[in-house]
Parts: C-alpha cells; structure tokens; sequence
C-alpha cells in the first residue's frame, strides 16, 4: 500500500468513526503517516534537486 493510500484510508475511518478511543488512536496512526509522508517528500527532493 502506497503512504497516500494509507492516508486515504485513515481519513475515510476517521469520517465514519463514531468511537472516541478508535478516533484517539486512527487521529495518531494519520499524523505518523502524514509526518512519514512529509519525510519521503524531503528525501526525494534532496535526492533530485529541481532545476533552475
């Protein structure tokens, strides 16, 4: 499964969710994936620099 699946999937849980521990808990998986996300984007962009 690709990060933005996962995200994707998180948020469509969180949407229907109606459990305040379960919210607690898919709330902290997305911004782990989200933070995980954000870190590959960094390293691609340190890896290819964009060209000027």
């Amino acid at each position: 499964m690709t990060i933005e699946a996962h995200i994707e999937e998180l948020r469509a849980e969180l949407k229907w969710c109606d459990d305040p521990a379960e919210i607690a808990l898919i709330t902290r998986e997305l911004r782990a994936a989200l933070a995980e996300k954000t870190r590959l984007i960094s390293e691609l962009e340190a890896a290819f620099p964009a060209s000027e």
